[in-house]
């Protein structure tokens, strides 16, 4: 199983000023999709699971502060993750790769009489 993960980092909340500076980043709403290329379902689609979650940030020193008009998304997801911490991210992904692997190999399904 090859799985790939994405980060959705685009949606932030903001504080408009903050120690003179302007759209501080303090939160970013994040989702993170793992997308195994390898096994499809029953429509032919790559097999996908998703967390959705916020990450609040520390903005209590600005020092290195980037300015709103020069953030991108890798810069963004690079603060969540940092934020969350190595450890949290891997069990995300590690989560993430358990719901596939149920949907590839389900422990249990329905079925209907008749």
């Amino acid at each position: 199983m090859a799985i790939n993960y994405t980060w959705d980092v685009n949606t932030c909340d903001v504080y408009p000023t903050k120690s003179g500076k302007s759209n501080v980043v303090n939160s970013v709403h994040w989702v993170l999709t793992a997308t195994d290329d390898v096994n499809n379902d029953s429509d032919g689609k790559p097999q996908t699971a998703r967390y959705y979650g916020q990450e609040h940030l520390d903005t209590s020193d600005l020092s290195n502060f980037t300015n709103w008009s020069s953030l991108d998304a890798a810069k963004v997801q690079g603060w969540v993750e940092a934020s969350m911490g190595s450890d949290k991210v891997t069990d995300l992904k590690r989560g993430l790769d358990a719901q596939i692997a149920k949907k590839i190999t389900p422990s249990r399904v329905i079925k209907t009489l008749g």
